[in-house]
């Protein structure tokens, strides 16, 4: 079997950068990258990941840690870090915690430690600070996403400020009747993100001085199921029903306007609604939202990751020079055809 100095001299390079570039490393150009594996393709030669992962202490494998691979916006961030990681050449081994915390502080205490994989990504997940020190203690970087983790690289929005200006849509179209659609307890636990975006729901009523009436601020699961058996309670059993709905996730936003048809609503005529999220079915109920791309998200935080180990490699052997960033994930508000004037101003 040809080895890589053979492929080095048929593709007029040297065995460092064919190195470089069968590894998926990023400071190789295109074109090198290119006569490398067309030089390996021809020769037969099949890198030895075991080999390098010796030399070079990398196993060549990132851990996505998720609290429910199921729900669009994880099964979104996997695709994207998915995608990201493959380009690299990298493996990604999942964690899909649930609501068992014990199996996080498995994956942070054992698998992390234990030196089977070179980073983590945590999704929503509030990590404490000794666990981030123990982590990066022993080179292994982590990147969040989804809100500020201290001591670590984080990606994440406003939502506060998103939900704020949500609502603030809906009271420029003249809506005063305004409901609000949150999330229960459970999804308060790690990032509060529910909280959130009732708080920036509650700041923009009190900017506009509008009052919050509690029975129009009703909980649910994020989901399009939950939201529409709330919705239907609203919407079905009010003496007086809001003219506008700000749902805390597109999910809930397509419960509530499923719910409006079962009571011959017509939107936006009769009721208007506001999502907040991107999710893929927003498009096809033209329902106006905020647009937070977790698959460009889940790119981004990949590639910060592998950036943190590139940092890392070029250290020789100190603690890698990885300052820690918060970033901000730009975001689009889409304004679509769930959205109008209220009724009286029709």
């Amino acid at each position: 079997m040809a080895g890589i100095k053979e492929v080095a001299s048929r593709a007029g390079l040297s065995v460092a950068t064919v190195s470089r570039a069968l590894s998926g490393k990023s400071n190789v150009s295109s074109r090198s990258r290119r006569l490398a594996q067309e030089a390996a393709k021809e020769l037969g030669f099949v890198p030895s990941y075991h080999a390098s992962s010796l030399a070079s202490g990398r196993n060549r494998n990132i851990g996505l840690v998720v609290p429910n691979v199921q729900r669009w916006y994880f099964s979104s961030v996997l695709e994207g870090v998915s995608e990201t990681l493959l380009d690299a050449g990298y493996d990604l081994t999942l964690y899909n915690v649930g609501e068992q915390p014990e199996r996080r502080s498995s994956i942070l205490n054992d698998f992390l430690l234990r030196k089977r994989l070179d980073a983590v990504i945590a999704v929503a997940l509030v990590l404490r600070e000794d666990e981030i020190g123990q982590l990066l203690a022993v080179h292994r970087p982590i990147v969040g996403i989804g809100g500020v983790l201290r001591g670590a690289s984080t990606i994440r929005i406003d939502d506060e400020g998103l939900a704020r200006d949500a609502a603030g849509h809906l009271i420029r179209l003249g809506h005063t009747r305004i409901a609000h659609i949150t999330g229960d307890a459970g999804l308060n636990r790690d990032f509060k993100l529910p909280k959130l975006r009732q708080k920036g729901f509650a700041a923009a009523m009190a900017g506009a001085r509008l009052p919050v009436r509690d029975e129009w601020v009703v909980n649910a699961d994020f989901t399009i199921q939950g939201a529409y058996a709330v919705g239907r309670r609203l919407l079905g059993t009010a003496a007086e029903r809001p003219t506008a709905v700000f749902a805390a996730s597109d999910e809930m936003a397509i419960g509530i306007m499923l719910a409006a048809r079962d009571f011959g609503l017509q939107i936006p005529q009769d009721l208007s609604v506001v999502g907040m999220d991107g999710h893929d079915l927003s498009e096809t109920f033209g329902l106006t939202t905020i647009k937070q791309d977790p698959r460009g998200q889940g790119n981004l935080a990949a590639t910060t990751a592998l950036a943190l180990l590139n940092a890392g490699k070029d250290s020789d052997g100190g603690q890698p020079p990885s300052p820690v960033q918060d970033q901000e994930y730009p975001t689009e508000f889409l304004i679509r055809t769930s959205t109008a004037v209220p009724p009286a101003l029709n």
